[in-house]
């Protein structure tokens, strides 16, 4: 079962292979989104601070009937900190609202803040900063791991170039039809996880005809042959849903995707269009 197996950062921290994002989900229903997903057997959960759902989060945790230390909750530095000392008042923050002592995983949301995500400043120096705090709360045991999300190769250079400790995680959006395989197997090389925020490209993926047809051909639903899809690309997969019956069913993914069908899949045709959710700064890079 999924659920059970893990992976293994480059440090020797093991995370689940499969998480339950929470981005939408409000702070007062994300206490029992946590507490429903802990019971069918989830240990990873992700959230972060623009999410505005982290006390929410922890309360869950809290809730939930499981040891603190069997799950795994990962929070994101907000894109606009670009600087030490706001990062050391930020992860202290993420601490106190989850009410912790300590998080799984925190990473650098983007590295550029969202209003200039689609810019050209790279936000280097800002960068190094936020990443120079993280190590610092990292070695001081406030943080189990640390990494970035959304980082091109260029930004992950900049950070390695510099830095004391590497990131052991890169998020970036992932889903059948949106397979940057260079960013990926770039990642892999630097021994750094890609974990797949959207792996339904936020429900576009539900309006695919050539999709829904090869998950009839495996008498699976669309999600489930969209998580199948980046676990066997060696990814951890972040679905979000508020709903049991479908955390349920996104882990029901006991099932092989042949060689031959994962690489139609890798070439169907992307998505043009991600609808009202094309105004978030992911969804609109081109």
């Amino acid at each position: 079962m999924i659920l059970k197996e893990n992976y293994t950062l480059s440090n020797g921290v093991k995370i689940p292979k499969l998480g339950l994002g929470t981005w939408f989900i409000k702070d007062t229903d994300v206490v029992q989104a946590v507490k429903e997903a802990a019971k069918i057997g989830y240990r990873l959960i992700d959230t972060a601070q623009a999410y505005g759902n982290e006390t929410g989060v922890g309360e869950g945790i809290r809730q939930c009937g499981v040891k603190r230390e069997e799950m795994f909750v990962t929070t994101k530095l907000a894109a606009e900190v670009k600087s030490y000392k706001e990062a050391v008042t930020s992860i202290d923050g993420s601490l106190r609202k989850l009410g912790f002592d300590y998080i799984d995983l925190m990473i650098i949301h983007s590295p550029k803040p969202w209003a200039k995500f689609l810019e050209k400043e790279p936000y280097f120096e800002g960068n190094l900063e936020a990443w120079k705090a993280l190590e610092e709360a990292y070695k001081a045991g406030k943080l189990r791991s640390v990494g970035i999300s959304n980082f091109e190769k260029a930004d992950i250079d900049n950070i390695l170039e510099s830095c004391s400790v590497k990131p052991m995680v890169n998020q970036i959006l992932v889903h059948v039809s949106n397979t940057p395989e260079e960013l990926i197997q770039y990642n892999k090389d630097k021994d750094i996880l890609v974990e797949a925020y959207s792996p339904f490209g936020h429900g576009e993926l539900f309006k695919n005809r050539q999709v829904s047809a090869m998950a009839e051909k495996y008498e699976v639903s669309v999600a489930q042959l969209a998580i199948r899809y980046c676990l066997q690309l060696d990814l951890l997969p972040l679905p979000k849903t508020a709903n049991p019956k479908h955390m349920k069913s996104n882990t029901e993914v006991d099932f092989v995707i042949s060689e031959a069908d994962m690489e139609v899949l890798k070439n169907v045709h992307p998505i043009q269009d991600y609808g009202e959710n094309s105004r978030f700064p992911v969804y609109g890079k081109k």
